[in-house]
C-alpha cells in the first residue's frame, strides 16, 4: 500500500470518528453526517484512483450519478418514510459486502485474483465466508424490514411452527459452509470446487436466515430491527475491509457495527426486554382499527376541542409535548413548533419529552423536530423529564401510544409490562390528540385514554394543532 493511500485512509478514519462524535446531538448531527460522508468519499476516490481501477472521466461520472440519486432521495423522501430508506441503505450495504466476497471467490476459482493467488489462505477464506454470510443476512432481512415499514407486508409477526429451529439449522449450515471455505484453500486441497459449492451454500442459507429472522418480528420492534441490521451491515463491511486489505472499510465498518449494536442494546433496555426476546418474541403488529366510538364496557372518555385545548395551554405555566409516530404520519412537526412558539410568547414554559423508542426508527422524533427547527434545549429524554410531569399543568400527547401507556406499570401480564414509559398521567391534565382509541403497535389497549385527568381530541394531528394555534392567537 502506497504512502499516499495510507494517508488518505488515515484522514478518512479521522473524519469517521469526528463525524460519529458530532452525530451525538441534533444541533451538530448534520455536520457530523457531512464529515463522515466526506471521509467515505475520500477513501473511495483514493482507492479507485491509486489502484487505477477507474479513469477520471468514469470516476467523475460515478460521483455525479450517485450524487444525483442521493439528492433526489433526500429531497423526495418524506420524514415518515425515513425508516424504510434506512432499511434499504442497510440492505444495500450488506449486498455490497456479499458481492465483494462473491467476486473474490470467482477470481480465486478463475486463478486471476488481483493479489497473489498464494494469499488465498484458510484465514482469508473464513473472512470471505463471514462477509458473505452476514452480508446476505443483512440484505434479505432489510428487504423484509422495508416491506413491513412500507406496508407491503403485514406488520404482524409472520411465522410458522419451528421457525426458530429452522433458522438455527440454516445458520449452522452457513457456519459449516465457512469451514468448508477454509478447507477449500489451495494449501489444504487441490479441489477448488469445494469453495464454489460452499459459497453457494452460504449465500443461500444466509438469505433464508435473513428472511426468517425478520418475518416473525412485529411492528412494535421495527426500530430495534433497523438498528440491529445497521450493525450487521457494519460488521459485513469490516469483514470486506479485511478481504480487500482496506483500512478505511475496516475502521468505518467497525464503527458502524459497534454503534449499531450499542444503540440496539439501549433500545432493548428502554423497552425492558432482552435482544433474544425481541428477535423471538413476535411482539406487536399493525395495531387495531377501532374507531373513536369503540369504548370498552365500563369505561368512559372525556372529549375536548382545539378551542378548549387552547384555553388550557394558554393559561398553563408548564406544558410538555409528547410526540409520537402519529405526529410523523400527519407531518405536524412544523405546526407543533408554531403552537409552541405561540405559547412561549404568552409566557408558557414549553418542553418536549422524547421516549427512546417513539416512532419507527432510532431518534425518529429528534430528527422530526429538528427538521422543524425546534430548539435542542427544549428536547428532553425520558429519564430527564419524567420527574417534571407531576408539576406540569398540561401534557400534550400527539400521536404517541405505547410509550405513554400506564399498562406498562399496572398490568403484570401485559406484553409491555415493565417497559419504562413517559409518566404523562402524573400531569394535572393530559390531552391526547389521536384519530381513534386503537392501541399502538404492541396491541395493548391504552388505559391512559380513560383516566379522569385525560381529555381526548379525536382528529388529524396537523389539523388539530393548527386549529389550536389559531385559537391561541385569539386569546
Amino acid at each position: 500500500m502506497t504512502p499516499s493511500i495510507e494517508l488518505a485512509y488515515l484522514l478518512s478514519a479521522v473524519l469517521f470518528v469526528l463525524g460519529l462524535k458530532r452525530m451525538q446531538t441534533p444541533p451538530t448531527a448534520r455536520s457530523g453526517n457531512a464529515l463522515a460522508s466526506l471521509g467515505m468519499f475520500t477513501a473511495v476516490v483514493a482507492t479507485l484512483f491509486v489502484h487505477d481501477v477507474l479513469s477520471w472521466p468514469l470516476l467523475l461520472a460515478g460521483v455525479l450519478t450517485g450524487g444525483a440519486i442521493g439528492t433526489v432521495l433526500a429531497v423526495r423522501t418524506p420524514m415518515t418514510s425515513m425508516p424504510e430508506l434506512v432499511a434499504v441503505f442497510n440492505g444495500f450495504g450488506g449486498a455490497a459486502s456479499a458481492f465483494v466476497a462473491s467476486a473474490e471467490i470467482a477470481q480465486y476459482l478463475q486463478g486471476s485474483r488481483l493479489v497473489d493467488a498464494s494469499t488465498y489462505s484458510p484465514t482469508l477464506a473464513v473472512v470471505i465466508g463471514v462477509s458473505l454470510l452476514v452480508g446476505m443476512i443483512t440484505f434479505t432481512g432489510s428487504l423484509v424490514a422495508f416491506g413491513k415499514l412500507q406496508g407491503l407486508l403485514s406488520g404482524n409477526p409472520i411465522t410458522f411452527p419451528g421457525v426458530a429451529f429452522v433458522t438455527g439449522l440454516l445458520l449452522l449450515a452457513g457456519v459449516v459452509g465457512i469451514v468448508l471455505m477454509a478447507l477449500g484453500a489451495p494449501e489444504l486441497t487441490t479441489d477448488p470446487d469445494i469453495t464454489l459449492y460452499a459459497g453457494i451454500g452460504i449465500a443461500a442459507s444466509a438469505a433464508l436466515v435473513g428472511l426468517f429472522l425478520v418475518f416473525p418480528i412485529g411492528g412494535a420492534d421495527m426500530p430495534v430491527v433497523v438498528a440491529l441490521l445497521n450493525s450487521y451491515s457494519g460488521l459485513a463491511a469490516a469483514a470486506t475491509g479485511f478481504i480487500l486489505d482496506n483500512t478505511a472499510l475496516i475502521v468505518s465498518g467497525t464503527l458502524v457495527g459497534a454503534a449499531g449494536f450499542m444503540l440496539t442494546m439501549q433500545m432493548c433496555e428502554a423497552m425492558n426486554r432482552s435482544l433474544a426476546n425481541v428477535m423471538l418474541g413476535g411482539f406487536g403488529g399493525d395495531g387495531a382499527t377501532s374507531s373513536a366510538l369503540d369504548i370498552p364496557e365500563g369505561k368512559s372518555v372525556q372529549e375536548t376541542s382545539p378551542q378548549d385545548l387552547a384555553i388550557l395551554a394558554t393559561y398553563a405555566e408548564r406544558v410538555i409535548i409528547v410526540p409520537g409516530y402519529g405526529l410523523a404520519v400527519a407531518q405536524a412537526q412544523h405546526a407543533v413548533r408554531e403552537l409552541a412558539d405561540r405559547l412561549q410568547s404568552k409566557g408558557v414554559d414549553v418542553r418536549y419529552a422524547i421516549h427512546p423508542v417513539a416512532g419507527r426508527m432510532p431518534g425518529h422524533m429528534n430528527v422530526l423536530l429538528a427538521e422543524a427547527d425546534v430548539p435542542y434545549e427544549q428536547l428532553f429524554e425520558m429519564d430527564e423529564i419524567n420527574s417534571a410531569f407531576s408539576s406540569t399543568d398540561v401534557a400534550l400527547v400527539i400521536g404517541a401510544n405505547d410509550v405513554v401507556n400506564p399498562a406498562a406499570r399496572e398490568a403484570s401480564g401485559s406484553p409491555i409490562a415493565g417497559m419504562p414509559i413517559l409518566d404523562v398521567d402524573d400531569a394535572e391534565t393530559v390531552v391526547v390528540i389521536k384519530r381513534s382509541l386503537s392501541p399502538g403497535y404492541s396491541g395493548v389497549p391504552n388505559s391512559l385514554f380513560y383516566q379522569d385527568n385525560t381529555r381526548m381530541l379525536f382528529a388529524d394531528a396537523k389539523e388539530a394543532v393548527s386549529e389550536t394555534t389559531e385559537a391561541v392567537k385569539g386569546l
